[in-house]
């Protein structure tokens, strides 16, 4: 009963501390704030080619085995899954993806890595802001096998198999990450390990995005346990993501923002 009851009260704590843009003091935090929600607006027209994708998959009747290396579906727990319920509950909407291609695009965004690709939608909304190379790591093959673009985005490599046997040899190959979105295995040791992994190879100017961050009790507490690494300067709660950065003007803060 606590596990269907804690969604919920953790929306509620959500909404009754939520900040909206007028009660920021913070000038450059402010600016970014107002940005963000001109950027998806400007941006109303464009990318609606991934949206047709996402409606093709929610309209598939395909059924595919999955391979699951982390805590599962809440709605689809089972190793055979139909495609549109995968993309129906496990993808981000087209809100906050575009939210993740915002904080991308204040990035330098050479090297760009999504960890969890599922049906690669955010991957493709990344790929459109990516100045160099996109990886995207998912563990299941058949998911990769759907997520993998036939043709267009050229800059997106998918890196097929689990998540502890291969982020690391990736990030050998990279001096840098500039933008990471953690989307994989929604566990506290995952989450946590795969953040202490990429911190490396950070820099003042990288922006690294975790999804989920209310999903359940572990998640809450990696997201708490990550805001508060002395590297990270500044964090940002939009409930179903967090944000942080490693250079803030002033001193380390935490916002929670109306999104």
């Amino acid at each position: 009963m606590l596990n269907k009851v804690f969604p919920l009260l953790s929306y509620l704590r959500y909404w009754l501390r939520q900040e909206d843009k007028y009660s920021l003091q913070s000038p450059s935090l402010f600016r970014t704030y107002r940005e963000l929600f001109s950027y998806i607006k400007a941006r109303n027209e464009e990318d609606l080619e991934i949206e047709t994708f996402r409606k093709v998959l929610l309209s598939s009747d395909e059924v595919i085995e999955v391979e699951d290396f982390g805590a599962g579906s809440k709605s689809v727990n089972t190793a055979k899954r139909k495609v549109s319920d995968i993309t129906k509950f496990s993808t981000s909407n087209r809100k906050y993806t575009q939210l993740y291609q915002f904080f991308c695009s204040l990035t330098p965004s050479q090297n760009v890595l999504e960890l969890g690709t599922c049906m690669g939608i955010s991957s493709r909304y990344l790929s459109k802001v990516t100045k160099g190379k996109v990886y995207s790591f998912e563990g299941s093959k058949e998911i990769a096998r759907i997520a993998k673009p036939l043709e267009g985005f050229e800059n997106l490599n998918l890196i097929v198999g689990e998540l502890s046997q291969t982020l690391v040899p990736m990030l050998t190959k990279l001096d840098k990450i500039d933008f990471a979105l953690i989307d994989a295995t929604h566990t506290y040791e995952g989450t946590t390990t795969y953040f202490e992994q990429l911190l490396p190879k950070t820099h003042a100017n990288s922006i690294i995005a975790i999804g989920d961050i209310h999903w359940s009790r572990e998640m809450e507490k990696a997201w708490d346990d990550i805001k508060n690494k002395s590297e990270v300067k500044l964090s940002l709660d939009f409930y179903e993501c967090g944000i942080v950065f490693f250079d803030y003007p002033g001193e380390k803060a935490e916002y929670i923002l109306d999104f």
